[in-house]
């Protein structure tokens, strides 16, 4: 079956590499200008959650910190009623300056405060931090070899450059905004590469199913082939794409302020794993598959010749 696609994914795929390329670029000026926000995870310290139960003001929390001698490197009021004040210190503080915090702020706002204390140090940020880029590279390495092995090396590399693509992207912009980095970012960069390669599959395993049926004489007829394939996933693509894109806007919109970090990396991810799904993965694999078909080709002159 014959489609009249409005896009040629194929034909203008030097536009798609130029416009990642561009925004790749940014990205890597980005990091080494601004670095990443590192969340108290992955450089020590001390947050803590207080829950006051009614509206706080920022200025009354800022009073109790100060009247405890210490000195807070950023207080964030959040919550449904702006009830929740989470506090973060660039130094761990122990058990003795929490209660006398916590104290204080009972004192100052009437109210007996619900907190809860996360206190990382070095090492163990150090760690943490080790630990979750050998979870994405370990993630990023099983994936390649069971695309590899399930399809064949050439949709193994197209799926592992969209896959770095959607996780850079993200980290990138994440540095630009100055969002916190910590463990939840972490988990959602992982759960972008699931659904990035989700989308990447699907692509790939209609290109595959065609090229069974399909006589492929040149490189003309490959683009064809590619173009079909995407647009009889298109729909299929989109509906999963929102489904998860509203679950993250609900979560981002109505979510406290951890769940907040995590749906908005989804969101960037979805984003970007719907674009490179299509713009990237596809026609990578084209190009590798091509210079096949060339090569074959060119043998097959050869021996023509020869004869």
């Amino acid at each position: 079956m014959r489609y009249n696609w409005k896009i040629d994914f194929i034909k203008n795929r030097k536009h798609s590499f130029m416009f990642s390329g561009i925004i790749t670029v940014l990205g890597i000026v980005i990091l080494l200008i601004f670095g990443l926000n590192l969340g108290v995870d992955f450089r020590a310290g001390t947050t803590i959650d207080v829950n006051m139960g009614k509206s706080v003001e920022q200025s009354l929390v800022q009073e109790a910190v100060s009247e405890s001698k210490l000195e807070a490197e950023s207080i964030t009021i959040g919550g449904t009623n702006a009830d929740r004040a989470t506090i973060r210190f660039k130094d761990s503080i122990n058990k003795t300056q929490v209660e006398a915090l916590l104290t204080s702020i009972e004192n100052r706002t009437g109210l007996k405060p619900d907190s809860e204390e996360n206190t990382v140090s070095p090492d163990l940020a150090q760690e943490l931090a080790q630990k979750a880029i050998y979870a994405v590279l370990i993630a990023s390495v099983f994936i390649m070899v069971y695309v590899a092995i399930r399809f064949e090396w050439r949709f193994a590399i197209a799926g592992i450059a969209a896959l770095l693509h959607d996780a850079f992207i993200v980290i990138s912009l994440f540095s630009l905004l100055r969002f916190e980095v910590n463990l939840p970012f972490i988990a959602a960069v992982l759960t972008i590469i699931g659904y990035s390669i989700n989308d990447t599959i699907v692509i790939f395993d209609r290109i595959r199913s065609n090229m069974r049926y399909a006589k492929i004489r040149n490189e003309d007829d490959l683009g064809q082939l590619v173009n079909e394939s995407i647009w009889q996933t298109m729909t299929r693509s989109i509906n999963t794409v929102m489904t998860v894109l509203i679950c993250s806007l609900i979560l981002f919109f109505f979510g406290g302020i951890p769940i907040k970090l995590f749906s908005l990396a989804m969101i960037f991810g979805l984003v970007s794993g719907c674009y490179s799904s299509v713009f990237i993965a596809s026609p990578i694999w084209y190009l590798l598959k091509k210079a096949s078909i060339n090569s074959n080709n060119a043998t097959a002159v050869q021996k023509a010749v020869a004869k």
